[in-house]
Protein backbone atom coordinates (compact mmCIF):
# COMPACT_ATOMS: atom_id res chain seq x y z
CA UNK A 1 0.00 0.00 0.00
CA UNK A 2 2.87 2.56 1.38
CA UNK A 3 4.76 1.89 -1.94
CA UNK A 4 1.64 2.24 -4.36
CA UNK A 5 0.86 5.53 -2.90
CA UNK A 6 3.44 7.49 -2.82
CA UNK A 7 3.41 6.71 -6.92
CA UNK A 8 0.06 7.90 -6.97
CA UNK A 9 1.09 11.40 -5.04
CA UNK A 10 4.02 11.53 -6.60
CA UNK A 11 2.36 11.41 -9.77
CA UNK A 12 -0.43 13.55 -8.60
CA UNK A 13 2.34 16.33 -7.22
CA UNK A 14 4.15 16.44 -10.72
CA UNK A 15 7.38 15.20 -9.39
CA UNK A 16 9.66 12.62 -11.33
CA UNK A 17 11.12 9.76 -9.62
CA UNK A 18 14.84 11.42 -10.17
CA UNK A 19 13.74 14.92 -8.46
CA UNK A 20 13.00 12.38 -5.01
CA UNK A 21 15.91 11.29 -5.21
CA UNK A 22 17.81 13.85 -5.44
CA UNK A 23 16.18 14.83 -2.18
CA UNK A 24 16.58 11.52 -0.73
CA UNK A 25 20.06 11.75 -1.47
CA UNK A 26 19.74 8.15 -3.06
CA UNK A 27 20.39 6.90 -6.65
CA UNK A 28 17.06 6.91 -9.29
CA UNK A 29 17.48 3.26 -8.80
CA UNK A 30 17.33 2.84 -5.51
CA UNK A 31 14.10 4.95 -5.61
CA UNK A 32 12.17 3.17 -8.04
CA UNK A 33 12.95 -0.17 -5.64
CA UNK A 34 11.52 1.86 -3.06
CA UNK A 35 7.97 3.07 -5.22
CA UNK A 36 8.03 -0.37 -6.83
CA UNK A 37 7.72 -2.15 -3.29
CA UNK A 38 11.30 -4.45 -4.17
CA UNK A 39 13.09 -2.02 -0.93
CA UNK A 40 11.15 -1.05 2.61
CA UNK A 41 10.55 2.46 3.39
CA UNK A 42 11.38 3.21 6.79
CA UNK A 43 10.27 5.85 9.25
CA UNK A 44 12.99 8.62 8.69
CA UNK A 45 12.52 8.63 4.64
CA UNK A 46 8.88 8.55 4.66
CA UNK A 47 9.13 11.75 6.85
CA UNK A 48 11.42 13.11 4.14
CA UNK A 49 8.86 11.89 1.67
CA UNK A 50 6.24 13.61 3.46
CA UNK A 51 7.81 17.13 3.19
CA UNK A 52 8.72 16.87 -0.41
CA UNK A 53 5.31 16.05 -1.09
CA UNK A 54 3.52 18.12 1.22
CA UNK A 55 1.05 15.41 2.64
CA UNK A 56 1.06 14.08 5.94
CA UNK A 57 2.91 11.06 6.98
CA UNK A 58 -0.48 8.74 7.14
CA UNK A 59 -1.67 9.69 3.42
CA UNK A 60 0.58 6.86 2.71
CA UNK A 61 -1.33 4.32 4.54
CA UNK A 62 -4.64 5.23 3.15
CA UNK A 63 -6.54 3.32 1.44
CA UNK A 64 -8.34 3.77 -1.76
CA UNK A 65 -5.84 7.12 -2.37
CA UNK A 66 -7.56 9.46 -4.83
CA UNK A 67 -6.49 12.89 -5.87
CA UNK A 68 -8.74 14.39 -3.48
CA UNK A 69 -7.68 12.83 -0.58
CA UNK A 70 -3.71 13.84 -1.23
CA UNK A 71 -5.29 17.60 -1.62
CA UNK A 72 -6.94 17.13 1.94
CA UNK A 73 -4.75 15.39 3.61
CA UNK A 74 -2.37 18.13 2.68
CA UNK A 75 0.51 19.65 5.09
CA UNK A 76 -1.26 22.81 5.85
CA UNK A 77 1.18 25.55 5.81
CA UNK A 78 2.32 27.76 9.37
CA UNK A 79 1.58 31.58 8.45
Amino acid sequence: MIHENLKKIRLAKGMTQLHLAKKLGISNMAYSRMESGKTKIDAEILKVLSKELDVRVEVFFTNELTESVIIELAIDEVV
